[in-house]
């Protein structure tokens, strides 16, 4: 389209930790090339390894970004279809930048491109993003000193037992159920699974088939009605538990054996867990979002927890700074010292595998320990003016007794006994709410006073 790489189309899709938006509209094979060639000269890169999810945009944008990129003298490492976590393998184990092409959970009219240093180091808004972003405006490009080549890699199996070094699995036997929701999942669970044999777990696919257009449901297990097609399956099947992943299977949601959701709130306490038994002491991340549960069981086995703004690039950079061992967020993100700071929805479901097989008890048992509050998850409503309605709810709050707020990311809320969030999604025109309290009713008399004054109703 004619103004692809008009300013105001590319200050659009560039975000705070990646592009994104609707392809090919806002994203298409000129801005995916400009953007290959920005990436390059802005950080210097001599080989960057490429990847790309299932969406019928993908390959070709893939393709254009790997033009631009040799344009500007860099070699390019295609490793195909991939996860987002095995693009972030593949620049860990190979040593170079990386780059994936994938939309994530949004639906399939959108695309996006997410962008790592060597090792899987983030790039976001502060720490090059925006300058590549202003590179593609200008167009200001070097000529390459060379041509660079272009070469094929495949890494998903030594991705599968690179993970299975990290969280092996051993116990008893276990019945579970994986949607992929015909995301990138289906490229890699059979991959992951298949190494653990039939003597450790009988695998129930749901939606392998990679389909772009997600025939099924939308890949975002964040949203509890993508969860259904699961939880029924896992209840036909009698199943141990069940594994929801998102489009480019980088987020992993948890249905125990009775049907239920799990909170990434309480698999982020249960990995903690194990990671501080190996780690005694260690610093371990939560966003700001993930329930209070989360540092009060950190800080009950010895580790720090540390608390950070939500998103990648804020969350491996903080990792990097206090050398936790672990991080996890309520949207199912999950960060491993171990796995180059990067998050794997794979790995987090293999840690949960681990530690269900090793006890003789069901799902929900086993997690009890770790729900503490009831949690609204997360509530997304349409909004026109979000910081206008923020700076009301703050407004209106401040002022009451045994309250305390903070704006490190959107507005926080906290009292003793209830706590919510409220702030902007980086990627949609989404207000997004999460709220807890001490019980059930203490948290559903939060989240419904804080609805009716985002949604104008009080």
């Amino acid at each position: 389209m004619a103004d692809t790489l008009s300013a105001d189309n590319v200050h659009a899709v560039f975000k705070a930790y990646d592009v994104r938006g609707i392809a090919p509209d806002q994203i298409d094979e000129t801005l995916a090339r400009a953007t290959g060639r920005a990436y390059v000269q802005v950080l210097g890169v001599e080989t960057v390894v490429v990847g790309h999810d299932m969406r019928p945009s993908s390959p070709g944008l893939a393709g254009a970004f790997a033009d631009g990129a040799t344009e500007a003298g860099a070699d390019v490492v295609m490793i195909g279809l991939a996860s987002t976590d095995q693009l972030y393998f593949a620049s860990g184990y190979l040593g170079h930048a990386g780059v994936m092409f994938t939309a994530s959970h949004n639906p399939a009219q959108y695309n996006g491109i997410k962008m790592c240093r060597a090792h899987a180091v983030p790039v976001g808004a502060d720490s090059g993003l925006a300058e590549i972003r202003d590179l593609v405006v200008s167009g200001d490009f070097r000529t390459g000193a060379r041509t660079g080549s272009v070469s094929n890699h495949d890494v998903l199996e030594a991705y599968a037992a690179h993970l299975l070094t990290l969280a092996p699995v051993v116990g008893r036997r276990l019945t579970v159920v994986v949607d992929a929701g015909n995301g990138m999942a289906g490229h890699t669970a059979p991959a992951v699974f298949g190494r653990l044999g039939e003597e450790v777990a009988e695998v129930v696919p749901m939606y392998f088939e990679l389909d772009g257009t997600f025939p099924n449901h939308d890949a975002n297990p964040i949203d509890a009605s993508t969860l259904v097609d699961l939880q029924a399956r896992v209840l036909a099947e009698k199943a141990d538990v069940g594994l929801a992943f998102d489009g480019d299977a980088d987020r992993c949601f948890l249905v125990d054996e009775r049907g239920r959701g799990v909170s990434p709130s309480t698999l982020t306490a249960l990995i903690a867990a194990r990671e501080l038994a190996k780690h005694p002491g260690a610093a371990v991340i939560h966003n700001l979002i993930t329930s209070r549960a989360v540092p009060e069981i950190v800080e009950e086995l010895g580790g720090t927890p540390v608390r950070t703004r939500v998103g990648h690039s804020y969350i491996k950079a903080t990792m990097a700074e206090t050398d936790a061992v672990f991080g996890g967020e309520h949207s199912g993100h999950f960060y491993f010292r171990d796995f180059w700071r990067a998050d794997s929805g794979m790995l987090a479901a293999l840690h949960a595998l681990a530690a269900l097989a090793e006890t003789d008890v069901p799902l929900s048992q086993l997690l009890a320990e770790y729900e503490r509050y009831p949690l609204s998850g997360e509530i997304n409503s349409e909004v026109a003016d979000q910081a206008a309605v923020i700076a009301d709810i703050e407004t209106r709050y401040a002022d009451r007794e045994g309250v305390r707020t903070d704006r490190l990311d959107g507005l926080s809320v906290l009292h003793a006994d209830w706590a919510f969030n409220v702030r902007g999604s980086n990627t949609e025109p989404l207000l997004r709410l999460n709220a807890e309290g001490k019980d059930e009713q203490t948290m559903t008399t939060v989240r419904d006073e804080v609805l009716s004054m985002i949604r104008g109703t009080r």
